[in-house]
């Protein structure tokens, strides 16, 4: 009895003191400002691995812009000066090269709706990544409140189909169509649906395995409530608008009756140059990549926003080079379908994307339930999807002006 009470006052002693000394490491002073107490766990400890990425990325695009100003101010200003000196019409017959299709490089190419539709989307996500992307570096938007983070980007992503809607109409009027209320609700509709049925089936899955991580109902109402009473209402003004508006003529007339395309060497052919267009962009951004995707999958902080700007700039830089230089080379073998393929060449960078999400899950992620791999692959497609469309409208767009420029600057009969 008496041990039993020799015990029990020890341990009461040794309470007594562990809750002294806890006392005294929290009663004392600190160095540490209050709003400041959180970046310990947020310091990041191979920011040098940020760095081999920017310039890895960097050297891709200085590399890009030698070709460039190789072929804008030797190649592409010696083709001008030639064009612009002949005089006879026998000298003009036997022209070659890009000005040989001039009379078919604005035809509208086919499925046009289509591609009016998928670039505006481009439009929309570019707007909404440039917008949250600078409210997260004037420190607005908190790396550790990722809902924060999401619902800003979810915002800014209902708000800019004004956008979306202006760029598909003005572009759609460019290919002479008329039925503008048609294309503004496939820009509304399109990619949102898409995304949407897919995020559906995956949070189906997770109310199958009562998980508290799915989306309430509720929730998921708001989400159809922002998108058909916010985004579908500010595509349609902004078709609207876009579509009123006076659109530049092309600098070269159309042909009624096509001009045959000669057989094409072997690395001109569509889907070579397209696989190949998508290697660089995505080798300018793949490092950064691992470190988005153990945020998201690893449950670590990502708060670097400054890098993922400075990444952003040059994916933008290196879509738009890639797909200029091979647009030249095509309009130079007298191919002149290069509305697809300009935006199929920087967006093909998002099937290499998926495949190293894919690397990623078997190297880095230990999933064995089945749900949870269908749940990763899903998202990832969702991810791979945006970034197709992004990619995708930044060389379209890159193409269009190179195109116009080009053949403004010469004189065609």
């Amino acid at each position: 009895m008496l041990a039993a009470c020799y015990s029990s006052a020890g341990l009461s002693d040794v309470f007594f003191i562990l809750i002294s000394l806890l006392l005294v490491v929290i009663l004392q002073e600190s160095d540490v400002k209050w709003a400041s107490r959180w970046d310990t766990y947020l310091l990041v400890a191979d920011d040098q691995i940020h760095w081999f990425s920017i310039v890895n990325s960097l050297m891709i695009v200085l590399f890009l812009s030698a070709m460039v100003a190789m072929i804008m101010l030797r190649t592409l200003y010696r083709d001008i000066s030639k064009y612009n000196q002949l005089e006879t019409q026998e000298e003009a017959q036997e022209e070659t090269g890009w000005k040989l299709v001039h009379g078919d490089v604005f035809r509208p190419p086919t499925n046009f709706d289509l591609l009016c539709v998928y670039v505006a989307t481009g439009v929309q996500f570019f707007c909404m990544i440039l917008v949250t992307m600078i409210f997260a570096l004037l420190g607005f938007l908190s790396p550790s409140n990722r809902g924060g983070l999401m619902t800003a980007m979810l915002l800014q992503w209902v708000f800019m189909g004004l956008f979306a809607g202006y760029s598909s109409a003005r572009l759609y009027k460019m290919f002479k169509g008329t039925n503008w209320k048609r294309i503004a609700l496939k820009t509304a509709l399109k990619f949102p649906g898409t995304v949407f049925v897919i995020f559906f089936i995956l949070n189906a899955l997770i109310w199958g395995q009562k998980s508290s991580g799915a989306v309430p109902f509720g929730t998921m109402f708001a989400l159809v409530v922002l998108w058909f009473g916010i985004s579908v209402p500010l595509v349609f003004v902004g078709s609207y608008i876009g579509f009123k508006k006076h659109v530049n003529e092309d600098p070269a007339k159309t042909n009624k009756i096509p001009r045959q395309i000669p057989e094409q060497p072997w690395y001109l052919h569509p889907a070579f140059s397209i696989l190949i267009g998508g290697i660089l962009p995505f080798g300018a951004v793949f490092i950064e990549l691992f470190f988005i995707l153990t945020s998201i999958w690893l449950h670590q902080f990502y708060y670097i926003f400054g890098f993922l700007f400075i990444v952003f700039l040059i994916l933008i830089v290196t879509c738009a080079e890639i797909t200029v230089v091979l647009c030249y080379f095509q309009l130079c073998s007298e191919d002149y379908q290069w509305w697809w393929r300009s935006y199929l060449t920087s967006g093909s960078s998002a099937l290499y994307l998926f495949l190293y999400a894919a690397f990623y899950f078997f190297t880095k992620l230990e999933i064995t339930k089945p749900v949870s791999g269908i749940l990763y692959f899903g998202y990832m497609l969702i991810v791979s999807y945006a970034f197709f469309v992004l990619t995708g409208t930044i060389g379209f767009y890159a193409c269009f002006w190179f195109t116009r420029l080009i053949y403004s600057s010469v004189k065609i009969d």
